[in-house]
């Protein structure tokens, strides 16, 4: 049976699902591809409504499953990617007999002690590569170097409590299907789109979802920081519809006619729509003047988070810019006027998806393709497993951060499918104000 991959990014506006092949080269081909919107079940990317969530997950299981003529999804890796998300500083370190060298062993002792480490109040759901020191001294790969103490400085990710009980009861106990894995969205994000270069040279990756906008920094190679921010281009949405119009309206005006900047000369037009049978006029000056206060405020923040942790001029690739929200009209030039620093779109990079080219650039699939490019253990079975209220055929496996990788099995894929389509569904917010609370409570 092929090596099949199995992942779902739950979005606050949209669940993507994708099963990908690992090929031998190490690369992923694409099987299928399926999304669906959230219905509300989702906000700030944490699970609000755990029964809700279970049924869509489902359904969006079946729908990948019946592309994948004859076999069966039975495991999932889910990223994790919502409000309270955040980077911590933690040391972990261990003296080494004299007169002995460091090894494979002592980088797997700390690695494991790391995964142990229980902060208060938070969960650990991930972790960055370690930055490893030898008496003092650093180094990325001190195996085979000779010294006394070695530490490892890991930046370890952590979030609420209840975000990992939610995912595995949406998973588990309803689906009847076994996690084998929790991820990180932004850091498998940033695998996926940054360069070594980029890394080195420094850059700030943001993701601008609907409910929650990520920020996660790079430096000398490493990741220097990653933060939250519980704002999204669903708040925008919602300030639209202060001019009387519904939220699908205020969609659908914001992603054809709005703009992150207000332009003067747009002043007299107006923006016909139907609403209930009958013709509304919308001036565009009052839509982009609602429109550009929340993304100025957005733009705000980001620049705020970055700027606690690193000097704009420090980073040398600039800013790359993902995620659905970010497809706002303007946004990346009202990005680059506030940070001073050149700006570009996140592409997956090409070598390590073949066949498919045009969903490697597209914002609503490129967070899913990234967790699947993390996967390591085969997700699929030729037996099929039913949820809890039915008989269960399968056994619930270990929880599981992090994963062994299993040795791919051999087989023949079906087709690659062709992207599935989806269906498109006052008061200005003072510039200058940025928020002052916690944003991560």
């Amino acid at each position: 049976m092929a090596d099949y991959i199995t992942a779902i990014d739950l979005g606050t506006s949209h669940l993507t699902g994708i099963v990908g092949e690992k090929n031998e080269n190490g690369t992923f081909s694409i099987v299928a591809c399926e999304t669906a919107e959230t219905d509300n079940c989702l906000q700030r990317g944490i699970i609000y409504n755990s029964d809700n969530t279970a049924k869509q997950v489902g359904d969006l299981i079946r729908r990948l499953e019946s592309r994948l003529k004859g076999v069966y999804i039975d495991k999932l890796y889910v990223g994790v990617g919502g409000q309270s998300l955040r980077t911590i500083n933690h040391i972990e370190a261990m003296d080494i007999p004299e007169g002995t060298t460091v090894t494979e062993e002592d980088i797997d002792f700390l690695k494991e002690k790391c995964m142990k480490y229980k902060p208060d109040l938070t969960d650990v759901l991930g972790m960055a590569p370690a930055v490893f020191y030898h008496d003092d001294q650093k180094d990325s790969n001190p195996v085979g170097v000779l010294c006394k103490r070695l530490e490892a400085h890991y930046k370890v990710v952590v979030g609420r409590q209840s975000i990992r009980n939610s995912i595995k009861n949406s998973i588990e106990a309803i689906n009847g299907k076994e996690l084998v894995g929790i991820i990180v969205s932004p850091l498998a994000l940033a695998d996926a789109v940054l360069s070594p270069n980029d890394r080195e040279l420094g850059c700030a990756l943001v993701d601008f979802g609907a409910g929650v906008t990520s920020v996660s920094v790079f430096k000398d190679g490493d990741l220097q920081h990653l933060c939250v921010i519980p704002l999204g281009g669903k708040l925008i949405t919602r300030d639209i519809t202060t001019l009387q119009l519904p939220e699908t309206d205020a969609e659908r005006l914001k992603k054809e006619k709005g703009s992150a900047i207000y332009f003067k000369e747009d002043e007299n037009k107006a923006i016909k729509i139907e609403i209930d049978n009958s013709d509304r006029e919308v001036k565009l000056s009052d839509l982009n003047a609602i429109i550009e206060g929340r993304a100025r405020e957005i733009v705000e923040n980001v620049h705020a988070r970055i700027s606690d942790v690193i000097d704009f001029r420090q980073l040398g690739s600039g800013i790359i810019y993902a995620g659905r929200a970010a497809e706002l009209s303007n946004l990346p030039e009202l990005l680059k006027e506030r940070c001073s620093v050149k700006v570009r779109p996140a592409v997956i990079h090409g070598e390590l998806v073949q066949g498919a080219d045009e969903m490697l650039g597209n914002q609503l699939y490129m967070m899913a393709i990234s967790l699947m490019m993390k996967g390591t253990k085969p997700c699929v079975s030729e037996q099929k497993t039913i949820g809890n209220n039915e008989n269960t055929l399968m056994e619930t496996g270990q929880e599981a951060s992090f994963v062994e990788e299993e040795k791919p099995k051999p087989g023949k894929p079906p087709k690659p499918p062709k992207p599935p389509k989806t269906n498109g569904s006052g008061f200005k917010t003072q510039i200058k104000k940025i928020f002052t609370t916690d944003l991560f409570d």
